[in-house]
């Protein structure tokens, strides 16, 4: 059990000693990406050879999560601590890894494996939220704090007040990264002033955007950075419980996040009095069943009750009335991570990275028609042009680019003339997109619009709960007009009706799934109308 600061400090420098005593780290990514093409197994193999080259003492092998590049999975990344140079490695096999360990041995890098657009990609990010991922081992809760984990955890409850924490979030101007981009000090303080018994904090891991995995990556990297989060935003508001809703489709998210949790509660950092301070506070975790409409609040929290995920009329808003009636701050997951930075290093600091509107930093799920897929973080105001290019590499093929799809079903398409858009908040709702959760999805010259509007409209119209009329029959109606216009046989009146029928069920639907969904048409017919004119028929 740690009961102080000074005994988690004095753990930390013991893992750290240890570590140190140790020159050479393979760290293998065990994310979902190079999981799914055998790392773990890769990680065993490099094992079982270090035992048997008898080289234990002098190399480790770790494993890690997602560093982001995930175009070039397997990937195994060769640290010496001495020297300070990393030497990342892509597309590892097994037919490789005898040589790998001959380069541990020999001091000689594998050069026909190294990669060698690291530079690109990595140059041109900030990293604060994936500040730990691909460094720190997530299965580790020693290994979280040898970096600093749980230390601004400890440090809050012995210097300050919970409403001293709040100022703080709230001047570093910190906006929910779930897609609405409310500010997360503002929505903390309401909850604070609220006089209840019973408060809870819930983590909305529900990632369902086609193409997005920034949530899933960061649960899977550094699930104790997200517990952490959860609980400092506890004692600044008063809650002594928690909630991760997390959807089942992300099986080694949860494994990570449950196993976190049950070293957390061992080491009495989750549990009662934590730190011999007044402040307790427990974390669960729930399971999703996939459902998109669930990533909106009030029909996340239903399915948490166990009741069917269906939205409801607002207000009363969450502070007032959220889980089982009780007030309740809802944060995303890259939300949450933001908190231990902010508060380690201070309002100012994070305020003085992006822009003036919107600080900080954002992660993105980069895809589609793209060399370099995978995990970006930048700066807010990164411009789409760096993006692409310099750290997506560009468009393959030599093929043009075409269009970027972001914020996900909810967003829109923004055309090669907006490439220099700073992006932010701001900027893409004046273009007709969203920031959304961070998914961007690149499309190249082949690309057709209409059929990407009908595919995401008929998502929509899938995951609907079918709660309002608009969303529920306007989804429907929008997707047979598509359908007419990609199959070439819409008249002139059906374009003017797919316009209206859009402002419609955008302005008069329940839940943010219904006044999004059009986001996508709108922008279309906005940048590529002369796409949905190909599509009207001359009979």
């Amino acid at each position: 059990m740690i009961n102080s600061l000074e005994e988690l400090e004095a753990l930390a420098n013991t893992k750290r000693c240890n570590e140190q005593n140790c020159q050479e780290e393979l760290r293998v990514c065990v994310g979902s990406s190079c999981a799914s093409l055998g790392s773990e197994n890769l990680k065993e193999i490099l094992d079982a050879a270090i035992k048997e080259n008898d080289i234990s003492d002098a190399c480790r092998v770790k494993a890690v999560g997602c560093n982001g590049l995930c175009a070039k999975a397997p990937l195994i990344s060769h640290c010496n601590r001495a020297t300070k140079i990393s030497i990342l490695y892509e597309e590892v096999e097994e037919a490789d890894l005898d040589e790998l360990i001959q380069s541990v041995l020999n001091a000689a890098p594998v050069t026909h494996k190294h990669c060698d657009i690291t530079q690109d990609f990595f140059a041109a990010q900030t990293k604060i939220v994936l500040e730990n991922a691909g460094i720190i081992d997530p299965d580790d809760i020693e290994d979280y704090i040898a970096h600093d984990g749980y230390k601004t955890l400890f440090e809050t409850l012995e210097n300050k007040l919970p409403n001293e924490v709040i100022e703080e979030i709230k001047k570093s101007g910190l906006r929910g990264r779930g897609g609405g981009g409310f500010y997360t000090g503002l929505k903390w303080e309401s909850v604070a002033k609220v006089q209840s018994e019973q408060k809870y904090i819930i983590c909305n891991g529900d990632e369902g955007d086609p193409g997005a995995f920034m949530d899933r990556a960061l649960m899977e990297a550094d699930p104790h950075r997200i517990l952490e989060g959860m609980a400092l935003a506890g004692y600044a508001c008063g809650a002594d419980k928690g909630y991760i809703y997390v959807r089942a489709e992300y099986p080694i998210a949860v494994e990570k996040l449950t196993r976190a949790i049950k070293q957390a509660k061992k080491l009495g950092i989750l549990g009662e009095n934590i730190a011999h301070s007044n402040f307790s506070f427990n974390v669960e975790i729930r399971l999703g069943a996939g459902a998109f409409v669930c990533g909106e609040a009030t029909a996340l929290i239903t399915s948490i009750e166990g009741n069917r995920g269906n939205p409801r009329q607002k207000p009363p808003h969450l502070s007032d009335y959220g889980l089982f009636g009780q007030p309740t701050v809802l944060n995303n997951v890259e939300t949450l991570a933001n908190i231990v930075p902010i508060l380690k290093r201070g309002a100012q600091w994070f305020k003085s990275i992006g822009t003036a509107s919107s600080s900080g930093t954002k992660v993105f799920a980069l895809t589609g028609h793209i060399q370099n897929s995978g995990l970006v973080e930048v700066a807010m105001g990164t411009t789409l042009r760096t993006l692409i290019y310099k750290i997506g590499g560009g468009i393959p093929h030599g093929k043009k680019f075409k269009a970027i799809q972001t914020g996900g079903p909810s967003g829109g398409c923004i055309p090669e003339s907006l490439l220099d858009l700073e992006v932010d908040y701001e900027s893409l709702k004046k273009v007709g997109s969203i920031m959304g959760s961070g998914g961007m999805i690149v499309m190249d010259e082949d690309a057709n619009m209409v059929e990407l509007a009908r595919f995401f409209m008929d998502f929509c119209k899938s995951e609907s709960c079918g709660k309002c009329t608009p969303c529920r029959v306007g989804t429907v109606q929008l997707t047979e007009l598509l359908d007419k216009f990609v199959h070439k046989k819409a008249t002139k009146k059906d374009l003017e009706l797919l316009q209206n029928l859009s402002h419609v069920v955008k302005d008069t639907s329940l839940c943010g799934l219904g006044q999004s969904a059009p986001n996508p048409v709108l922008s279309t017919l906005k940048y590529f109308e002369n796409e949905y004119l190909e599509g009207i028929s001359n009979d």
